[in-house]
């Protein structure tokens, strides 16, 4: 990767799904497992190669979260923070970013996300502009941002539908991207959406649209954590995986295409 990468997590929202857990405390504060949940999207994207991060959220619980992470020094980073006054959508949340950002890339984790991949600069060597979104099949696509593909040796988006009554796949776009800097002039040409709010997917159909939008397959789990359900199974799948005594595995090189090109994936495989 030619440019610098940014790290932006956006942990804004009332949290209203897990409500009355969130109400004294922000939703990216409860424990997953045995850390707060905000801890997990952090280690994403330290791993991607992330050393400056951003971190927005609401005013209400953003004392408290600085509280927690303070500067960032203990875990060999060096963070940020945005206040989003109001609820504006995602979009809304990443244009605050941009001056954070500046002429760097931007990789951007929504802070309730939980990746059981490890998704290192290896994966994105190739990636020189544009934008790359990070799918996973699941069960149940309509609850989704959901990407449709054209198949082939190439992983090329055709499409992304925001929560379709009837997806026409089943992959779902996860809540991890990576953007060049051009993704706010993108966010200034949105209008709000029914909810009032700028949504990702659009800026995300905006890359599509001009053949700027790549993709990478996630091979193993990955759960949000914005529900009881979802936020119990999260839990679990950390729980498992710490405590697992399985054989130890190693990572193996898959080779990948995606719409800018070849690019790396791993696979895991016993020993």
């Amino acid at each position: 990767m030619a440019k610098r990468l940014k790290g932006v997590i956006l942990a804004g929202g009332t949290g209203s799904r897990l409500y009355p857990l969130t109400k004294v405390t922000n939703k990216h504060l409860l424990p997953v497992y045995d850390k707060p949940m905000i801890y997990y999207p952090l280690e994403t994207l330290k791993k991607m190669g992330c050393k400056d991060i951003m971190i927005v959220s609401g005013r209400d619980h953003c004392g408290d979260i600085l509280n927690l992470l303070g500067s960032g020094r203990e875990m060999g980073l060096k963070l940020s923070y945005e206040i989003q006054d109001e609820a504006g959508g995602i979009a809304h949340a990443l244009g605050l970013t941009e001056r954070f950002v500046g002429a760097s890339n931007a990789a951007v984790c929504l802070g309730d996300n939980i990746f059981d991949d490890e998704i290192t600069t290896y994966d994105l060597e190739d990636f020189d502009g544009g934008a790359r979104i990070f799918l996973k099949e699941v069960h149940d696509p309509e609850r989704f941002g959901v990407a449709t593909v054209r198949k082939g040796n190439r992983c090329e988006v055709i499409s992304i539908e925001e929560k379709p009554k009837k997806p026409k796949s089943n992959l779902c776009v996860t809540g991890l991207y990576v953007y060049d800097n051009t993704v706010f002039n993108y966010i200034k040409n949105l209008t709000p959406s029914d909810r009032g709010e700028l949504e990702i997917t659009d800026v995300n159909n905006f890359y599509v649209r001009d053949g700027l939008m790549s993709c990478h397959f996630l091979g193993s789990w990955w759960s949000d954590a914005g529900t009881f359900e979802s936020l119990l199974k999260a839990s679990s799948l950390v729980a498992n995986k710490k405590l697992c005594t399985c054989p130890v595995k190693k990572r193996e090189p898959l080779p990948m295409v995606g719409a800018q090109g070849e690019f790396g994936k791993t696979k895991v495989s016993e020993k």
